[in-house]
């Protein structure tokens, strides 16, 4: 029996966990499952920047002290792969990038990335990353409940299947997204 997790089921695991941690979400279908799941004004919707989600996120966590997760896709990740290296560098101790690694551009049709042999886990962890690799329910619920009692950035790689919930688009226009999610962060 496969035990692989769908994206919408990592996040729905995330948003068990999560109380007021600040959410980055990478665009498209991400951001979408993430709305479906539970909007509040600590989720920032990105509807643009594919492959800038871990760098806004940690841009974030540098200026705030609010512990701070991107929910950032594998496709996204290879894109900027530089951005795993200027994480490891600065080590925010309020940051948690959790690499939804289905193996899929997910959001432009689920073609294929090259996540069959490059390991995102073991780059995270040659950048110097506290890194997790999940495969399962179990294990990614440990990996969130470390994450998040722990102070230092962790990189979670959660294997998933590919897969888009059939979900509604977004319907708050992105000046509103903005303000609220700036709002939350100052207060």
């Amino acid at each position: 029996m496969d035990n692989t997790l769908r994206r919408i089921d990592i996040i729905k695991i995330l948003m068990e966990y999560v109380k007021d941690e600040l959410i980055i979400s990478n665009i498209g279908f991400p951001s979408k499952e993430l709305h479906h799941i539970k909007d509040r004004n600590e989720n920032f919707y990105m509807l643009g920047s594919m492959g800038l989600c871990s760098s806004i996120g940690l841009g974030l966590a540098l200026n705030t002290d609010k512990k701070v997760i991107s929910i950032d896709g594998d496709g996204s990740v290879l894109m900027n792969l530089g951005t795993l290296s200027t994480i490891g560098h600065t080590k925010p101790n309020n940051f948690i990038l959790l690499i939804v690694d289905n193996s899929a551009y997910g959001s432009t049709g689920n073609q294929k990335t090259h996540t069959n042999n490059t390991e995102l886990d073991k780059i995270a962890k040659s950048c110097g990353l506290h890194t997790i690799k999940t495969k399962n329910e179990k294990e990614l619920r440990d990996a969130l409940t470390k994450a998040l009692k722990e102070n230092k950035t962790t990189v979670i790689v959660a294997k998933a299947k590919a897969y888009n919930e059939k979900t509604k688009n977004i319907k708050i226009p992105p000046v509103v997204i903005k303000y609220r999610f700036m709002n939350s962060v100052n207060g």
